[in-house]
């Protein structure tokens, strides 16, 4: 490779090579998106022969702008958010030269969707607390225990799972991480209907649930700093992520303050403006939150992302159900369907105001996240926690 391939002139030649030997109009989505990892072009900050260059993750717009200037096809990256922004970046940490080679391809592809087995009934804000156990037979582990609030299970091939191996340690130290197959005997999902009358989220039951410590992820004990690696990535993909200006939430509310003039009224519009300005500040904290990626792994600074975008979507939703009046009440699906992603834009008013009280409890709670930022960005004192050095065994349930 040479010294100027890696530079925006050297992607760009890479990316019209590609283009070239593989036109979008000629070529079957899939093998074109086969095609593009192949060639280090689907994250070029990752290693060669992993779908990337070793290139700075800066130059990824380059490669991108060049593909959708040509109308080259995307891996729908919306549909495979959990395993682009999760699994992804903890297997290419943690995993084995075996499992980076097997997973990392069809999971960017989209040939294999993930979903991720952390949250349990007893263990959501407490995730250290899950009671989900994992007994080791020789070369498997034999998994029992119920998940909860997993989106996407009803879609994925794949599960990053979490679960208790050791209950005579502290609850951190007991725990390792494993990739899942949720096509293996003894793994059940079942749908969990929402306020918005959907199905996207779902528990799953883990039944003598048969997994290969070569699918273990990480050492044994480990998979609580292995988890840190996921949940981290998990707040900056959902705080963090690339919006254009009005993009997201603000931008429906925009859309009908400047069409119907006859719906404003001086209080709504000294709302709107500061909203309009705090969605911007959170938009251009994000661009700088992915700069700041460039040099390495994401921190807590996500977990502070994460609560802006809670926080603003909940109150822009509501301000829209306001300005809207009457008819921001109306909501014209309550259909049970099963959706493969959650479209905040396209659908009513009233759908953007149910759905957005969840933001503040998926890729972890409000109340945790603000811990999270107190103690390790802001440097304030820990909050007393009595169970540090109790075996989970003993711990009350």
């Amino acid at each position: 490779m040479t010294g100027t391939s890696l530079d925006a002139a050297g992607l760009r030649g890479r990316t019209r090579e590609l283009l070239a030997a593989h036109p979008p109009a000629d070529t079957d989505r899939l093998a074109f998106l086969q095609a593009r990892f192949d060639a280090g072009l689907a994250w070029v900050h990752y290693p060669e022969g992993l779908g990337g260059l070793g290139a700075p993750r800066s130059l990824q717009a380059v490669v991108d702008a060049e593909l959708e200037a040509a109308g080259a096809p995307d891996n729908d990256p919306r549909r495979i958010g959990i395993g682009l922004g999760m699994a992804a970046p903890t297997i290419l940490r943690y995993g084995t030269e075996e499992q980076k080679r097997r997973f990392l391809r069809p999971l960017w592809t989209g040939e294999e969707v993930w979903c991720q087995l952390f949250s349990e009934p007893g263990a959501g804000s407490d995730l250290a607390a899950l009671g989900t156990r994992a007994v080791r037979e020789g070369d498997e582990w034999v998994v029992n225990g119920q998940k909860v609030w997993t989106s996407s299970a009803h879609l994925a091939r794949w599960a990053i799972l979490i679960a208790r191996t050791d209950p005579d340690v502290p609850k951190h130290a007991g725990i390792t991480y494993f990739l899942c197959d949720m096509t293996d005997p003894g793994v059940e999902v079942r749908p969990l209907r929402q306020i918005t009358g959907e199905a996207e989220f779902n528990e799953v039951f883990l039944t003598d649930v048969r997994i290969p410590d070569s699918r273990r992820l990480g050492e044994i004990g480990d998979g609580w700093r292995v988890a840190q690696t996921t949940l981290n990535n998990e707040r900056v993909a959902i705080g963090g992520m690339r919006l254009p200006r009005e993009g997201g939430m603000i931008g429906p509310v925009s859309k009908t303050w400047r069409e119907r003039p006859e719906l404003r009224t001086h209080d709504l519009h000294q709302r709107l403006l500061k909203l309009w300005v705090e969605a911007e500040v959170s938009r251009l904290a994000a661009e700088r939150l992915r700069q700041q990626l460039v040099a390495g792994q994401p921190g807590p600074e996500g977990a502070g992302m994460k609560l802006a975008f809670a926080r603003l979507n909940q109150e822009i939703s509501g301000l829209e159900v306001e300005l809207r009046g009457e008819e921001g009440l109306l909501y014209d699906d309550w259909t049970m369907r099963r959706p493969e992603l959650v479209d905040f834009t396209g659908r009513d008013a009233g759908y953007r105001y149910l759905r957005s009280k969840g933001n503040s409890i998926e890729g972890g709670t409000s109340e945790v996240l603000l811990n999270i930022v107190a103690e390790r960005v802001l440097g304030l004192p820990a909050e007393p926690r009595t169970d540090k050095d109790v075996a989970w065994k003993d711990l009350a349930r």
